[in-house]
């Protein structure tokens, strides 16, 4: 069970649950007005305020495909912290532009955190092909672009701002996973891992033709679901990029 495939199944358990009870996402979504009222349940439900349709399966699978690639890199529990980020992050602009302007902002669903969270993958991944050979850094900066578009036509002011000032929370929480590391110009270190002393003697020439890509690629992605991506040292990063293009030749 990665901390993606438990995401994913909230969000599978939320669909779910409003086919049962159809009113249910109007209950769990975060409306800061009701949250005022004394309706906390609010802060932690409203990523499964989602009625079952093909954009909301659509959402999901997006959402497993590209955070299952995120997690392979930073590991485990650096991607559940990511998840939490993410929450929070929509969490506290939403109910901070709720403050300020009151009725114009509300969050439900798994639909902005997917964003995100594909947003992330293409500033890991921005020269990766799409469909037609389209660049991956065009398809964020469409996506993104139409998102900010439509609100604009739609003057959801409120929503606005509470997407820009979670995208910068999220970009921040993304490079202290491990994750943006060649964006120098995001503030913030990349978490480290604490070193042993005690040096492992390097494979030698012969050993490492011995080794079978498989087996070299098992054990370097064990180790980064282990500690994390930033635990590879350069070589290791390099010997596993080009492990990669060697399997899928």
């Amino acid at each position: 069970m990665t901390s993606t495939i438990f995401v994913v199944a909230l969000g599978a358990l939320g669909l779910l649950a409003s086919v049962i009870v159809p009113f249910l996402p109007m209950l769990l979504a975060l409306v800061p007005d009701a949250l005022f009222n004394g309706e906390v349940w609010r802060l932690f439900t409203w990523p499964l305020a989602d009625q079952i349709s093909l954009w909301s399966l659509l959402t999901l699978v997006l959402l497993w495909y590209f955070g299952t690639a995120l997690e392979s890199q930073v590991g485990r529990a650096p991607m559940a912290r990511l998840y939490l980020w993410c929450w929070g992050a929509l969490t506290i602009s939403t109910v901070l532009v709720g403050v300020v302007a009151r009725g114009s902002v509300a969050a439900l669903g798994m639909n902005t955190i997917e964003l995100f969270i594909l947003l992330l993958w293409i500033a890991e991944y921005p020269t990766r092909r799409f469909f037609f050979n389209i660049p991956a850094w065009v398809i964020g900066a469409v996506l993104l672009g139409l998102q900010v578009l439509q609100m604009l036509a739609a003057r959801a002011w409120g929503g606005l701002f509470s997407l820009l000032i979670a995208l910068v929370i999220v970009a921040l929480a993304a490079k202290r996973v491990g994750l943006l590391g060649t964006y120098s110009w995001i503030p913030g270190s990349q978490q480290r891992t604490r070193r042993r002393r005690t040096r492992h003697r390097a494979p030698t020439r012969t050993e490492k033709r011995h080794t079978s890509d498989e087996q070299r690629l098992d054990d370097l992605l064990g180790k980064i679901s282990a500690n994390g991506l930033h635990s590879l040292t350069k070589s290791e990063r390099a010997e596993l990029e080009k492990l990669r293009l060697r399997r899928r030749r």
